[in-house]
C-alpha cells in the first residue's frame, strides 16, 4: 500500500500576474511562502518517507519549505517539471483566451485532440510522468510527497485513474491544494482532490 500525497506549488510571482508559466520559472511571492508553511503544517502528521519535486523554482522552494518543516531532504527529478506551453509561455492567461480564445478553448476542452501549436508532444509529455510514476510505485517509499505542477500533477491523476489525458484540465488544483491517491492491490483510489483546508485562515 502507497499513499501518494500530491501538492502544487506555492504562488509564484507570475500565478499573481496571470501570466502562463509552463517551463519559465519565478519565484514564490510573500503569500506563497505561508501557503507552503501552511502545507507543511498539514502534512506533518502522515509520516512521508520522502519528497520528489520540479526543479522549478515555484516547486521546489515549495519543496524546501516543507521538508524544511517535515525535517527531509529535497529529492528533484526532471520528469516533474510543467509541461511546455511553448510560444504561448509569458503571455497573459486571460489576454491569450481574448486573442485565441477559439484555439484555448478546444486545448482546455481536449488537449490531445486539439495540441497548442509549438507546445511540448502530449505523447513525451505523458512518457515521462508515467515513467515518474512507474519508479515511485517501484519504490520502498509507502508515504511519497510530490511537489510539482498543475499540468504535471494533473496528469498524475489522470494516468492512475485511467481517465486519459483528454481530461488534463477537467482536474483543477489551486496553489497548495492537496491531492491524496492511495495505491492498493494495483489499484488507485482518489481519497482527496485539491484540499485546502489549511489555507482557510488566509
Amino acid at each position: 500500500m502507497k499513499h501518494l500525497y500530491l501538492l502544487r506549488h506555492a504562488q509564484s510571482e507570475y500565478n499573481e500576474k496571470g501570466i502562463f508559466q509552463g517551463r519559465l520559472d519565478s519565484d514564490l511571492t510573500p503569500l506563497g511562502f505561508v501557503q507552503a508553511r501552511l502545507s507543511a503544517q498539514e502534512l506533518l502528521d502522515k509520516n512521508i518517507d520522502i519528497i520528489y519535486s520540479s526543479p522549478q523554482r515555484r516547486a521546489y522552494k515549495t519543496a524546501l519549505t516543507v521538508g524544511d518543516v517535515l525535517g527531509l531532504e529535497v529529492v528533484v527529478d526532471e520528469r516533474l517539471r510543467e509541461m511546455s506551453f511553448g510560444d504561448y509561455e509569458g503571455r497573459h492567461f486571460w489576454t491569450l483566451m481574448e486573442q485565441e480564445g477559439v484555439l484555448m478553448r478546444a486545448w482546455l476542452s481536449n488537449p490531445l485532440k486539439n495540441p497548442l501549436p509549438t507546445q511540448e508532444s502530449m505523447q513525451s509529455f505523458k512518457e515521462r510522468v508515467e515513467d515518474f510514476l512507474k519508479d515511485v510505485l517501484s519504490s520502498s517509499h509507502e508515504r511519497i510527497l510530490i511537489v510539482a505542477h498543475g499540468g504535471t500533477l494533473h496528469a498524475i491523476v489522470c494516468l492512475a485513474l485511467g481517465l486519459g489525458l483528454e481530461n488534463l484540465w477537467n482536474i483543477h488544483m489551486d496553489n497548495t491544494g492537496i491531492t491524496h491517491l492511495l495505491y492498493n492491490s494495483g489499484r488507485f483510489e482518489l481519497k482527496a482532490l485539491n484540499r485546502l483546508c489549511h489555507l482557510a485562515g488566509l
